[in-house]
């Protein structure tokens, strides 16, 4: 048996943000993260109620006799924590539309996923990419390759997600997501499998050092060109103090990349990632934090023939906040020296080591410097546009050859529309520049679209 919980909206009422706030407030079940109920909802949380009312419960063990308040607060709790995610990022699907879930409500279980489909323009020198990149811009294009028009099904999911309460165990989940985006961008690839138990989790997930949830809205997959959103197998604490207040921190598989000369070797990565974060949170959607990590870069120095261990670190200070209810800012500043592989544009490259530009057998970890800011204004709860800059900076040895990557930056301009709470669609228009050490620098341009449907 079924129940709708779906109910409707008052667009009708839009303007009169008092009245929206009357009307969307008994489809929410107050979290850690809620202010009070003088807290104006922000468009961006109207349109997230408009999702969190848009399922079927079907009962695995049988239709409750009554359908208490009490119950449904219950049913809205769960929903809730398909939302509730410290690492959920706006390209992530919905929860599932059809929903299992037991009498009590103490158990739910869904499979879902989004159809997603891009489509895209370049002209003055293509990217050779599905995600526009920066890095990737040619600084020589081949005159065949001047102009493309691509598609993609790449970044269309399934996701499997268990929820639960017991009483020994207290809440638990269990997560598997998969993506379309492996060889060729059409392979199944496994993204996320974790599982978590009050506030631990195990698995493969979002590394510690990233803040997914402060990344702007973008059309295109790779989004700010010092986009930090690595996974990892790790083991993560978090723990939320108060109303306010979250710590995590997490010990992670590591993954370096170095570039190498002939006089030095890379040394098998043998110790553990450490990351962390402080966030303060307040509203349902706002919080501000700050993420770190230590890393060991480990190598071989072949004229001494000694290994060497250097120490990598990165800082991540990032936010998200709504100054008025259409209005969203995001934005993030990362700094540090050898977390290169973690960061968007310079992962492409291997910069965690790289070898001295006089060959003596030694190895530096470089330092490098992005941020992102986005701005996003909604006309309606289910209608906004947005407009994001990023920049990554790579600080490399003089003496580097002058063909090296030096910094490249990013523009995206894009309108997304909500047809109903599980159609969406999109449009950006999206500009870079990759400029050399040697001083040589050019641009690209690119136009997307993009149409998905969750369920």
């Amino acid at each position: 048996m079924k129940i709708n919980l779906k109910r409707p909206h008052a667009f009708a009422s839009i303007l009169m943000i008092g009245a929206i706030n009357v009307c969307m407030g008994a489809t929410h079940h107050p979290t850690a993260q809620d202010e009070g109920p003088l807290r104006h909802h922000s468009f961006v949380d109207i349109q997230e109620d408009s999702l969190r009312a848009n399922h079927k419960i079907i009962y695995i063990d049988g239709k409750p006799v009554q359908l208490t308040e009490e119950h449904l607060d219950s049913v809205r709790r769960m929903i809730d924590m398909f939302y509730f995610d410290q690492f959920r990022n706006f390209s992530d699907p919905a929860a599932p539309y059809f929903l299992f879930m037991s009498k009590d409500a103490q158990l739910a279980m869904g499979v879902g996923g989004c159809v997603r489909m891009r489509a895209w323009y370049d002209w003055g020198g293509a990217i050779p990419a599905n995600g526009f990149a920066p890095y990737l811009i040619p600084m020589e294009p081949d005159p065949t390759n001047m102009r493309k028009f691509g598609t993609t099904p790449s970044g269309s999911t399934l996701f499997f997600r268990v929820i639960g309460r017991n009483k020994k165990l207290g809440d638990y989940q269990l997560y598997i997501e998969a993506n379309f985006n492996g060889y060729g961008g059409k392979d199944f690839h496994l993204k996320k499998a974790y599982a978590s138990i009050n506030d631990w989790t195990i698995g493969y997930a979002s590394t510690t050092f990233s803040d997914p949830a402060a990344l702007p809205p973008t059309v295109d997959a790779s989004g700010p060109n010092n986009k930090l959103s690595s996974t990892s197998v790790l083991v993560r604490y978090m723990h939320n103090f108060g109303k306010h207040w979250t710590l995590a921190t997490s010990v992670e598989t590591p993954a370096s990349a170095m570039s190498l000369d002939e006089n030095t070797k890379k040394v098998t990565d043998w110790l553990p990632d450490f990351a962390a974060f402080m966030q303060y949170a307040w509203g349902r959607s706002e919080h501000i934090r700050l993420a770190g990590i230590v890393r060991t870069l480990s190598y071989r120095d072949l004229l001494q023939k000694k290994n060497f261990n250097k120490v990598g670190w990165g800082l991540l200070l990032s936010g998200v906040v709504h100054p008025i209810p259409q209005l969203t800012a995001y934005g993030n500043v990362c700094y540090g020296q050898g977390y290169e592989s973690l960061c968007g544009d310079l992962q492409i490259g291997n910069y965690d080591l790289v070898a001295m530009p006089d060959g003596s057998g030694k190895m530096y970890a470089p330092f490098a410097l992005g941020w992102n800011l986005g701005v996003q204004y909604n006309i309606l709860p289910n209608l906004f546009a947005s407009l994001t800059f990023s920049e990554s900076r790579y600080f490399a040895k003089e003496g580097t050859d002058g063909s090296e990557y030096k910094w490249g930056n990013f523009l995206a301009a894009n309108v997304f529309w909500n047809i109903t709470p599980r159609i969406q669609c999109g449009l950006e228009f999206d500009t870079g520049e990759r400029k050399n050490i040697d001083g040589r620098h050019r641009r690209a341009q690119r136009v997307g679209a993009m149409a998905q449907f969750s369920f």
